[in-house]
């Protein structure tokens, strides 16, 4: 199996992907504020900013900006997952969930990607704003209510998302 390093950069601003082990499952919606509640712990011990955030049933996409001195987000996603896991029913488990004392809730990795430019910034801003539409759950962003589209100006005056 190939070695992945991720980059090491402070302050980063970055995409990320995070998926439920069982991807017809419901569980982030339907566990939304364990969700919530999973992240707000985890951001006031290891803060970051939140740029977008958008919460579909069986996965995630956010864009986070990490402090000018810390660039550990990796820390950041496992407790997450963990507090996460701990809060709602145990998944589906295999043998290799069972030997690494794991909840079979996620899979094991997330996908990220280093923001590097304001237009690579608003490309994957729209991509979290337009993600339930993309899926078929909505005809409009602000009709998703797991959405940080709510409450971003951006969209709200007509900018990225117009």
């Amino acid at each position: 199996m190939p070695t992945y390093i991720r980059p090491k950069i402070h302050g980063a601003l970055v995409f990320f992907t995070v998926a439920l082990a069982d991807r017809s499952s419901d569980a982030l919606v339907r566990n939304i504020e364990q969700l919530r509640h999973a992240v707000r712990l985890t951001k006031a011990e290891r803060p970051f900013e939140i740029e977008a955030w958008v919460v579909l049933p069986d996965h995630l996409h956010c864009i986070w900006r990490l402090p000018e001195d810390d660039c550990d987000f990796s820390t950041r996603w496992r407790v997450i997952k963990s507090r996460f896991s701990r809060a709602v029913p145990k998944g589906s488990l295999r043998q290799s969930h069972v030997a690494r004392d794991e909840r079979g809730i996620w899979q094991r990795r997330f996908w990220e990607h280093h923001i590097r430019c304001d237009a690579d910034f608003n490309v994957h801003l729209r991509y979290c704003w337009f993600n339930p539409v993309k899926h078929g759950f909505v005809g409009r962003p602000e009709d998703w209510a797991y959405s940080s589209v709510h409450w971003d100006v951006r969209f709200v005056v007509g900018g990225v998302g117009a």
